[in-house]
């Protein structure tokens, strides 16, 4: 049987490191505008949960099983 690899889990633990780091930018870009708007701060806190989402599947996610 075949396994997903180890390669899947990097690439979802790298998405949700740039999902948390554009969640931070627009965290501060509407604080920069003393929140004028709360549109970026609801967007801010999407982002922040699909990167908990994808840290979470990255850490769940099945290791690669090397089978002789």
């Amino acid at each position: 049987m075949r396994t997903p690899s180890g390669g899947a889990r990097l690439w979802l633990y790298v998405v949700a490191f740039v999902l948390m780091a554009a969640a931070g930018f627009a965290l501060a870009v509407a604080a920069r505008g003393f929140l004028a708007s709360t549109r970026l701060l609801w967007f801010s806190a999407g982002m922040s949960v699909a990167a908990i989402v994808a840290a979470v599947a990255s850490v769940v996610w099945p290791a690669a099983r090397l089978e002789p």
